[in-house]
């Protein structure tokens, strides 16, 4: 059975589980400035939502500090720290779940892994001066994800000329860069990073073939709920893409894939919950 060892907690990954997201943002894409007051962490809603979540079904808790929607500006280090560190100590004082933590910064891995984080998400798949140092130190599971250009400058036409084919060849790379720093094999996560740096036609090229990133033989994240893709063929605003969500979800989870990242926990919960009734029945 695949158990994960996130810190002094564990995750069975035998089935996909949901991760929910929270981000201590005010410009995320579609749930900015909720878990503020005057620019702050309001610490009140970040406990509510969080527990919230761990009760409609999440194993894991993504919290994040900064934004990485296309455009998206860079926050300076001490402001990441002040959005995520008490956001980490409190959730890790009051829940029993994972927590993960979605940054490039060195300074951030290293204090929210003293504060209870349980994984390092990173979309620069610490690539970020400094950030594969701390990993090795910290010594928790992380997640590497594959980005054309950077959240600035991504979606500026994006191209390739095999974009499941490239999107492999970063991921097996870097997570071979990982293992030679002192990283373990079975620590490691991919992410084909849907939305970053690619065009709606390579999203969908990469959802479809994800049981080719899942063959690579890394337990894959996927995070697709409310994207763009959704918008672009549903023609829905991103907060009108429940539906799409799901749909997404369940296929990454046909696809192979064991960590489904969501706005949306109780939803999403509760189709995985059909789809693994209906697929225990044959």
């Amino acid at each position: 059975m695949p158990v994960l060892t996130c810190g002094d907690r564990t995750l069975d990954l035998s089935e996909p589980v949901v991760m929910g997201i929270m981000n201590a943002t005010p410009d995320s894409f579609s749930d900015g400035g909720q878990l503020l007051h005057q620019g702050r962490v309001d610490l009140d809603a970040v406990l509510a939502r969080a527990e919230q979540m761990v009760d409609d079904g999440a194993l894991i808790l993504d919290v994040g500090g900064e934004s990485t929607r296309p455009g998206a500006s860079p926050v300076s280090v001490d402001e990441e720290l002040q959005r995520v560190i008490p956001v980490v100590e409190a959730i890790a004082r009051e829940l029993d779940v994972v927590i993960s933590v979605d940054t490039s910064s060195p300074e951030v891995m290293t204090a929210a892994a003293a504060a209870g984080a349980g994984l390092l998400n990173d979309i620069r798949s610490f690539e970020k001066a400094g950030a594969l140092q701390a990993a090795v130190a910290c010594q928790l599971p992380v997640c590497i994800m594959h980005m054309q250009g950077d959240p600035q400058t991504m979606q500026d036409k994006p191209a390739y000329d095999s974009v499941v084919d490239e999107v492999m060849d970063y991921l097996l790379s870097r997570a071979s860069q990982l293992q030679v720093a002192g990283i373990a094999k079975e620590h490691i996560l991919l992410d084909p990073g849907y939305g970053f740096g690619k065009t709606p036609a390579h999203n969908l090229q990469l959802i479809n073939r994800l049981p080719d990133v899942v063959a690579a033989g890394f337990p894959v994240l996927a995070g697709l709920s409310r994207k763009s893709v959704i918008g672009s063929v549903l023609n829905r605003n991103v907060d009108d893409r429940l539906a799409g969500s799901i749909s997404a979800a369940l296929l990454a989870a046909q696809g192979g894939a064991k960590i489904l990242r969501v706005h949306d926990v109780a939803e999403t919960v509760d189709a995985l919950r059909f789809w693994r009734a209906v697929t225990s029945a044959r």
